[in-house]
């Protein structure tokens, strides 16, 4: 493999049958469990953690045929946007080596932009496949939620987060989702919508008579040169017959600072779980309570931390109406002002990321700034909404993404849509 430090773990384990995904190499993010190959989560609190099954998803795709090459690179349990709070190291962004892919799934992109795979998995829970697939120039899809199992997935924040494809082109993404989709009994989540889908079927480019909504909220206050490249995109839906129409979306101003809130608790509670004893790197041999700690303060990088003591203050006694509370009612306010949208509308577009991929280590310092990148992704996954990353173009030589989302469900129209502005 190259430098692109992409990969923490390589393999290779070949499908059980034959199927669609025949000679396809596949790259796993490293939070989704694979039988006898270790799955780290991007920590060193996982870093010789080997599980004992297979994820759903990872099942599925052994049934289609394909190889996993390996268990790709991924900032630490999924908390990030850049993957350099992984233990194992940066992966860097292909298109620039001195830039970073994205995160969390930076290593899945990145192994796909660089041919090292063929498609990827990877998960998203506030934009983690979208966000590197722009910075990266692929396709990444976050499914509805409920629409692909999560069985195997280690938890980040469970109502948050999906499992969904990165591939070079809108139809490949289709058809590993068409794999991946459908109901599973060991989720009760998931449900029975993507039960024999043909997503591939819909990556046909004819978005004649389609409307755009463009809401103001996630274009305003974008680099200028990604809004130019945004806007050369939906030009290029309108001259194939589709139109657009500016929308609003109020709750978006509190979206991020809902989301995080939700998250970060949801992250306190999941992570309860790695104490050295039940689960995960163990340290000290004291009492109890000084074990524990010493685990936790060896085991988990400083943004882990950081999310967990922030999560467990939000749902402390005397603050969980002051803020966990007003984030799920935030939340609920999002989710209305989708369904409103929608009802005028067939689809949303925006820039998939607000800013071009920075530079390795400059964002780092600034958490701040790292949680601001999010802005326009995190919407769909409080509202449990489909959305696409695709390829629009590149703007000062680096990759620029569009965003589509779609009504629940309605995957079908979002990689219509997004096939015609790859084609």
């Amino acid at each position: 493999m190259s430098d692109l430090n992409a990969f923490i773990t390589e393999t290779e384990v070949a499908g059980t049958d034959e199927g669609p995904l025949s000679d396809t190499r596949v790259a796993v993010k490293d939070n989704i469990s694979t039988e006898g190959v270790r799955t780290t989560c991007g920590s060193k609190m996982l870093a010789d953690y080997v599980p004992p099954y297979d994820a759903t998803v990872v099942s599925r795709l052994k049934e289609a045929g394909a190889t996993v090459v390996g268990k790709s690179n991924m900032d630490e349990f999924g908390m990030g946007t850049t993957t350099e709070t992984s233990a194992f190291g940066p992966a860097k962004n292909p298109v620039d080596t001195d830039r970073v892919p994205g995160g969390s799934s930076g290593g899945s992109a990145a192994a796909v932009a660089a041919g090292e795979a063929d498609l990827a998995l990877g998960s998203d829970t506030g934009g983690s496949i979208r966000c590197p697939a722009a910075f990266c120039g692929v396709v990444g899809i976050k499914p509805t939620y409920g629409l692909v199992s999560r069985y195997g997935l280690v938890a980040y924040a469970n109502s948050l987060e999906q499992i969904g494809p990165i591939a070079p082109t809108v139809a490949e993404a289709a058809a590993l989702l068409d794999v991946l989709a459908g109901s599973d009994p060991r989720d009760s989540t998931t449900v029975d919508a993507g039960d024999g889908s043909d997503y591939a079927a819909a990556a046909d480019g004819d978005v004649d008579g389609l409307t755009l909504g463009v809401p103001t909220e996630l274009v305003d206050g974008a680099d200028e040169a990604v809004v130019e490249t945004f806007w050369d995109a939906v030009s290029a839906l309108e001259s194939r017959g589709a139109t657009y129409e500016e929308v609003s979306l109020e709750s978006i101003e509190h979206a991020l600072a809902a989301y995080y809130v939700i998250a970060m608790s949801e992250a306190s509670s999941n992570l309860a779980r790695f104490d050295g004893v039940r689960y995960g790197h163990a340290s000290g041999d004291g009492n109890w309570n000084e074990a524990f700690a010493e685990t936790r303060e060896e085991g988990f990088g400083a943004e882990v931390k950081r999310r967990i003591l922030l999560g467990t203050y939000a749902l402390s006694a005397g603050y969980h109406d002051k803020y966990y509370k007003k984030a799920q009612d935030a939340r609920a306010w999002v989710r209305r002002d989708f369904e409103s949208v929608f009802e005028d509308v067939d689809l949303v577009a925006s820039p998939t990321m607000p800013v071009l991929p920075p530079k390795l280590g400059e964002s780092l310092d600034d958490p701040l700034q790292l949680y601001l990148m999010d802005a326009n992704t995190v919407p769909v996954n409080l509202a449990n909404l489909p959305a696409i990353s695709v390829p629009a173009g590149t703007a000062e030589g680096l990759p620029v993404g569009l965003q589509l989302i779609a009504p629940k469900f309605d995957e079908a129209t979002m990689i219509r849509a997004a096939s015609a502005v790859e084609s």
